[in-house]
């Protein structure tokens, strides 16, 4: 109390201000110094004490300060732990003349009162606006001026810096308003400075006190709000509902700008999110589990905190580039089950003050702890109810009629196909029982129920090109009918393959009975022959041309054909048993690749296919869709020698591939007995020549003039020759494919330089400079040396310089045999 002795309860006055006078008739008392002070602080220990908040505390300290100082303005800041801001509380009466408190935050080392706090010294400034650390824009914004300053640390006993007391602008004594003009400013005083240290040391303890008070009442109502919140949301099944509401209160929760609650998707390895708190219009994220940040927490099961989004090497600001969303931290949180999975991550954007904390994880964790069995749930019946959908979309989709009932035997479903077929609507049908519904030519389906009904093992029962009779055997109104001016249902008998099923729940027990009805009519069989040859759209469109398409038919069409290398063999090796079953997974994989692009599998030749495209529906682009398929074979032949013929220790298979563009006639060809559906002509005799010159020329795909004259698209190829094929004249362009090679082109090092080589060579050949054709063969041998067909043209030079052909020649090659 010694650095007290000169303070009194009335403000203290600076050496260059008169004091006035005392009245003559108010003698003042004559009291010690210690004993002035000592009531003063008693006195506001008694005021701190009754104060019941924080707020009421900060107003009367405030008070206090401003009027025992006689300065103009006052502040007390306390620090915040979490956010490392200085904050303090403002009453303003509002329009309705209501009290209402505002918060005021300031970052802890900015500006006097944060310089203050930092280095515990305080600060005595004459005048703001000639001090480097007071800044003004405060003032432009409120058109207050600040004068003088007086700030100093608020510490507890202990020396403890808990905040800081500020007071603005000392008022000359009977001052009420300070002017503009200043000279009703005058400088704090150290004496000042001793005043407001003296006070707030009093009131520090009832400060802590008081700030303790209000996080433990924060705590209180954090945990009854989570509380309440996680009541809510496991209350609620629906997945997108409870993703909206985790995303909700966790980003009020941690104050953050955006979050996202990824869940992961076992069946496709991925995150997703049906909703992003924060983000418009969005209604489903999907990445891959092992991507980003999000993938980075989700694979290791441990957080990440990134206060400083652009100074961490993890961060990808790509998204930010897209939506111009500009990310400064992030804070990424496993979500795990009761059983400690990690089932998704849920992460948070951009703390809205300071950066994210490990208060604010532990906040997370704790959060979604107690959410992830309701998540958990509402996944299961998402999933559940997903798969409802999309059976009920299926069975409304399919063209098979499927008719369900219950334990009882009641008809509870029928799907849209089943009415059409049966040309019933549903109140014909549904609640019916079944054994009135099938009865009289029908009667036979009842049999079946029962039959699979009273099976020990409950297998289905299938009846294929079975008769169903449906409506009435005469088309007579009776009395009541003609009333209601209504006719009845003629009746109509369809064939149809039957399958009855037993439903069965998953604990075995039994939940009825279904049945299929697949209609093949004289259209569906029709359907169903050609699809086995064809794309199922390409069926629908020649049964949508009805039968005339299959009539004979000329037009352009890109045939092809492909066939085996070595392929006898490897029947002397595979055996009877071992050929077919080779044969079946080979012609599998092959037709598979046309009918992805719409072709049409004319035949199988032994180990050969005969294809086409643009029959017997026309593509204009039907050379594309050929060059496309020859491509894909190759691609698919390399994955099968190297992903299962060779885990099976199977030698891996070659194959050539011949494709030419051109006019062919289609239709059904045969006798009487054995028709088939096939083409013949130039154009399909040129592709099979082309075929069997792979061997030739040592290529896997050669296309003719024609169809490389139709690609739109360029393609890795070459002229290779011009040839007359066997039983022509006419010489032909034939070109050499290169795509199938792996994408690096490992497979065919340095293939455009080798292709470039290749084409000065066979310029020089055909110009009949065999030494200059040489080199440049031999430049794109020494490229590529497994380059059979440079070679070929090295020894062909070879043996046309040693016997010239004559100047007649013209480069042609003749070919001697098919």
């Amino acid at each position: 109390m010694e650095e007290l002795k000169n303070v009194t309860h009335s403000p203290p006055v600076s050496d260059d201000v008169k004091t006035a006078e005392p009245e003559e008739d108010k003698p003042v008392p004559d009291k010690n110094p210690m004993t002035v002070n000592a009531e003063m602080l008693l006195d506001l220990s008694r005021q701190m004490a009754a104060c019941e908040t924080l707020d009421a505390i900060l107003r009367r300290l405030v008070e206090i300060l401003t009027s025992g100082m006689n300065a103009d303005r006052g502040t007390v800041f306390l620090k915040d732990n979490e956010s490392n801001e200085l904050y303090s509380r403002v009453t303003r009466a509002s329009h309705s003349n209501e009290l209402k408190v505002l918060e005021i935050r300031i970052l802890a080392d900015r500006g006097v009162a944060g310089h203050v706090f930092t280095t515990g010294e305080p600060a005595n400034v004459p005048d703001a606006y000639h001090n480097e650390r007071f800044d003004p824009s405060v003032d432009e914004k409120t058109g207050y001026r600040t004068k003088s300053i007086l700030c100093i640390p608020v510490k507890t006993v202990k020396g403890e810096i808990i905040g800081v007391a500020q007071v603005l602008n000392k008022k000359r004594p009977g001052v009420v308003k300070i002017e503009d003009s200043g000279k009703d400013v005058i400088e704090f005083t150290e004496a000042d400075e001793k005043f407001i240290h003296a006070i707030t040391v009093q009131a520090a303890v009832a400060l802590q006190t008081a700030q303790i008070v209000e996080r433990v009442e924060k705590v209180r109502m954090r945990e009854q709000k989570l509380l309440e919140v996680v009541a809510d949301i496991t209350s609620e099944i629906d997945l997108s509902l409870i993703l909206q509401k985790v995303m909700s209160q966790a980003t009020k929760m941690i104050e953050s700008d955006r979050s996202t609650l990824f869940l992961n998707d076992e069946k496709t390895d991925e995150l997703f999110s049906k909703i992003a708190a924060g983000l418009e219009g969005v209604q489903e994220i999907r990445l891959p589990n092992n991507v980003g940040i999000a993938g980075m927490v989700f694979t290791s099961g441990h957080s990440v905190n990134i206060p400083y989004a652009y100074a961490d090497i993890r961060f990808n600001p790509g998204f930010d580039k897209k939506t111009g969303y500009f990310t400064r931290s992030i804070l990424c949180v496993p979500v795990n089950n009761k059983q400690g999975k990690t089932i998704g991550v849920i992460q948070l954007l951009n703390k809205r003050r300071g950066v994210f904390t490990d208060e604010d994880e532990s906040k997370l964790r704790t959060f979604t702890a107690q959410v992830s069995i309701a998540l958990e749930n509402a996944k299961l019946f998402d999933d559940v109810q997903n798969i409802k959908n999309r059976n009920e979309s299926m069975l409304e989709s399919m063209s098979s009629g499927v008719i369900t009932m219950n334990e009882e035997g009641k008809i509870v479903t029928c799907n849209a196909a089943g009415y059409k077929i049966m040309n019933l609507e549903p109140k014909d049908i549904i609640d019916k029982q079944a054994g009135e519904f099938f009865n009289g030519d029908n009667g036979w389906i009842m049999e079946k129920i029962r039959r699979v009904e009273k099976s020990v093992f409950r297998e289905p029962d299938v009846t294929m090109d079975a008769e169903l009779v449906f409506g009435e055997p005469d088309v007579t109104m009776d009395a009541e009918l003609v009333n209601h001016k209504e006719e009845k249902k003629k009746e109509e008998k369809i064939a149809a393959n039957v399958t009855v099923l037993p439903l069965i729940s998953v604990e075995k027990t039994k939940l009825g009975s279904m049945i299929m009805i697949e209609d093949i009519s004289s259209e569906k069989r029709m359907k169903s022959t050609m699809s086995k040859y064809m794309d199922p759209d390409v069926a629908d469109q020649l049964l949508a041309g009805g039968e005339d398409v299959l009539g004979g038919k000329s037009g352009e069409a890109t045939v092809l054909f492909s066939d085996i290398r070595n392929f006898t063999t490897m029947t002397e090796e595979l055996g009877a048993q071992g050929t077919v079953s080779f044969l079946n997974e080979y012609f599998t994989i092959m037709v598979d690749c046309i009918q992805k692009e719409g072709g049409m599998l004319d035949k199988f030749i032994g180990d050969a296919i005969m294809a086409a495209f643009g029959i017997p529906v026309f593509y204009e682009d039907s050379a594309e869709r050929g060059v496309r398929t020859a491509i894909f074979m190759l691609r698919e032949m390399f994955r099968w020698n190297e992903e299962e013929r060779k885990e099976r220790k199977e030698k891996p298979i070659d194959m050539g591939v011949g494709l030419n563009t051109g006019v062919v006639v289609t239709g059904n060809i045969g006798s009487p007995k054995r028709m088939d559906y096939t083409m013949i002509g130039d154009g399909v005799n040129l592709a099979s020549r082309l075929e069997s010159a792979c061997k030739q020329y040592f290529a896997r795909i050669l296309i003719s003039e024609f169809t490389y004259d139709a690609l739109k698209k360029s393609y890795y190829s070459r002229e290779i020759d011009r040839v007359v094929v066997k039983g022509k004249t006419k010489p032909v362009g034939v070109y050499e494919l290169l795509d199938y090679h792996n994408y690096t082109y490992e497979t065919f090092p340095n293939m455009k330089k080798v292709l470039a080589a290749f084409e000065d060579g066979l310029k020089e050949y055909r110009a009949m400079n065999w030494e200059h054709a040489t080199e440049a063969f031999q430049d794109a041998l020494s490229l590529n040396p497994e380059d059979k067909l440079s070679n070929m043209y090295i020894e062909r030079c070879s043996h046309l310089q040693k016997n010239p052909p004559g100047e007649e020649w013209d480069g042609v090659w003749v070919m001697k045999s098919k």
